[in-house]
């Protein structure tokens, strides 16, 4: 339990105490209220929490931030916690899990904003646009995510998302797919290395200015 203490206190410095209120509150309601599965209370930590949290190191100081499909608040949440500098939108679709999410910002004393709705939907799009970072967990692969996620970003602006072992094959994949929606220079990279077992492997790829994704379709 020491040992535990020491990594979630490197991983959300002053934070480290939401994050285990966060924790708790999943424990004792995220399996009732169909939020994780049984088999993930055990993992809380190494596999939600701490992966999620790895990803605030592709997060720049200040940035406005919108979390696609955060569901029980990965990795949005996690991110609020440890970077209490950013402005946090939790993007959720489902009625019940938007309860949950507001409960959880209530309760934990969170600046952010949950919004009900899907990345993809004009009205979200008004309102969210010209973002700094949008983050993504889980929610669909690299060509799809880019078509819903880009254009809630700034030119210049940073699609953040977590993926597995095969997110190089993935960006090979899907390349095409991210440069028609007007993202350019995807990369491959691992975060959480100083309190991970596993680093999180992250996936970012920049928006590009309009013209440069004009000039890249016609070529």
């Amino acid at each position: 339990m020491e040992l535990m203490t020491d990594v979630v206190s490197q991983a959300f410095g002053a934070g480290s105490d939401r994050a285990t209120r966060f924790a708790e509150l999943l424990t004792v309601h995220g399996v009732e209220r169909g939020l994780i599965g049984p088999r993930e209370v055990d993992r809380l930590w190494e596999r939600h929490l701490l992966n999620s949290v790895a990803m605030a190191e592709c997060v720049p100081e200040g940035a406005s931030v919108v979390d696609v499909g955060s569901g029980a608040g990965f990795p949005g949440i996690p991110l609020a916690i440890a970077r209490p500098d950013l402005d946090v939108v939790l993007l959720e679709p489902m009625a019940r899990r938007v309860v949950w999410l507001e409960e959880v910002a209530a309760k934990l004393d969170l600046n952010i904003t949950v919004v009900r709705g899907r990345a993809e939907e004009k009205d979200v799009r008004r309102q969210l646009a010209n973002r700094d970072v949008v983050t993504a967990r889980a929610v669909a692969p690299m060509g799809k995510l880019a078509g819903w996620c880009l254009p809630l970003l700034r030119t210049g602006g940073r699609l953040v998302a977590l993926k597995g072992s095969s997110a190089a094959e993935e960006i090979e994949r899907d390349r095409a797919e991210i440069a028609r929606a007007g993202g350019v220079d995807p990369e491959v990279r691992t975060c959480g290395g100083g309190f991970l077992a596993e680093p999180a492997t992250v996936v970012v790829v920049r928006r590009a200015e309009p013209a440069a994704g004009r000039n890249r379709k016609r070529r």
